[in-house]
């Protein structure tokens, strides 16, 4: 109880000389507010950064491989040249891989064809991504529908004109429906709607099924050259249940060697690209913007916290009459110490506090603007609070300790 009276008349005597002394108050917490500011904004948009970014990465999947041409992540003088010679991965590789493999749970094979003008009586939608894949494609590749199916086996080994829509095409050519069992019209052909993707919204990779129309890619096959380059083919595979990447890797890469007749020791002819190499990408980005924002903002709260310490200093210059009043009365050292250092922390933290609302208060803003969930996580707050805290005591604690060892009587006859 004792102790609890302390703190809650050393607290009253913070609070009371922080009222008198508005101005000053204020100045000293513009440096800690700034610094608490700059480095929760900067944690708070890494964040949200990569909880959108992984979003993205998710879609493709923790234990997917995806055989192409070219590698996803470019090292230091990029090798253009070579990988320009490369072959593109062909059908025979595709079924190739098939029959061989023994880790893959699904293995499928998908092309990219350009943009085209899709119609479906007097709506029309330009710019539609069309797609074709495989069978197995559904189980390759993460994604939902919001209403409809995927293909059936008959439907992709035949080759049935049908397609799969996604959730902006179909609101344009079907206001008033989702237009499974319609037919609209593509690259000259018509084709039934067999299922709708659910809407995503906007993609920081730009990965979305929104504005795509999916196709069976045997019937993809009597309209266009499937294996030609420009169509950016791929093979993609995931990996079986309870298996690690690198076991699928390890096997997809000694079967597409051996398909292709690669000699001992030889370089790949073809690129392995996975989640995994994105995600360590951005985690080095990350990191480095986590440590800039830091640095930023450790300089405002180094400015901060010298602000603090002079205005502390200029606090027990005008109370040491005050003081000296109540050591006479028989206030302990302790007392007066934990009065100034209370004072101290305080303010450091009131400037915390100022800093994760004007964060909060920019949260509401950007989500408002750009239409992005923004992150402010409990760990950040918990940190820059901590911080706050922290300053306050560095800051105040040599202060604090003058005018706890200040002599009674000399202080109370000081003007």
């Amino acid at each position: 109880m004792i102790i609890l009276k302390l703190i809650r008349e050393s607290f009253l005597f913070a609070y009371d000389a922080l009222i008198q002394n508005k101005l000053r108050t204020l100045l000293s917490l513009l440096g800690v507010t700034i610094g608490i500011f700059t480095i929760i904004a900067v944690f708070s948009a890494v964040d949200t950064l990569r909880n959108n970014l992984q979003k993205s990465v998710n879609k493709l999947g923790s234990n997917s491989i995806y055989i192409q041409k070219w590698p996803w992540v470019g090292e230091d003088n990029f090798p253009w040249w070579k990988y320009m010679q490369r072959p593109v991965p062909k059908l025979r590789d595709f079924e190739q891989l098939q029959r061989r493999s023994q880790t893959a749970k699904a293995i499928s094979y998908e092309i990219g064809i350009d943009n085209r003008t899709v119609k479906y009586l007097s709506n029309t939608v330009d710019g539609a991504q069309i797609d074709a894949a495989s069978q197995d494609h559904d189980k390759t590749w993460n994604f939902d529908f919001s209403d409809g199916r995927y293909f059936t086996d008959i439907e992709s080994r035949t080759g049935a004109p049908v397609c799969i829509i996604g959730a902006d095409i179909a609101s344009n050519l079907f206001p008033d429906g989702t237009g499974v069992g319609k037919q609209i019209k593509i690259m000259g052909r018509k084709v039934t709607i067999i299922g709708v993707f659910t809407k995503e919204g906007k993609d920081m990779l730009g990965i979305t099924n929104d504005s795509r129309i999916l196709l069976p890619l045997n019937f993809a096959k009597n309209i266009i050259d499937i294996q030609n380059e420009k169509y950016n083919p791929e093979i993609d595979v995931r990996g079986k249940d309870g298996l690690s990447d690198l076991e699928v890797e390890s096997e997809v890469r000694g079967l597409m060697r051996s398909i292709r007749s690669i000699r001992p020791g030889a370089e790949d002819n073809f690129s392995l690209n996975k989640s995994t190499i994105l995600s360590n990408q951005l985690d080095e980005l990350f990191g480095i913007v986590n440590i800039a924002g830091l640095i930023i903002g450790g300089f405002s709260i180094l400015v901060g916290g010298f602000g603090i310490a002079n205005i502390m200093f200029v606090s027990v210059k005008e109370r040491t009459n005050i003081i000296g009043i109540q050591k006479s009365l028989g206030a302990k050292n302790y007392f007066i110490l934990l009065q100034f250092l209370i004072e101290s922390v305080v303010l450091c933290l009131l400037g915390g506090l100022i800093g994760l609302l004007l964060v909060y208060l920019g949260t509401f803003a950007v989500t408002a603007i750009a239409d992005i969930t923004v992150v402010l996580d409990i760990g950040n707050i918990i940190f820059g609070l901590s911080i706050s805290v922290a300053i306050g005591i560095i800051s105040g604690i040599v202060p604090a300790w003058f005018a706890s060892r200040l002599d009674p009587v000399e202080a109370i006859r000081t003007n």
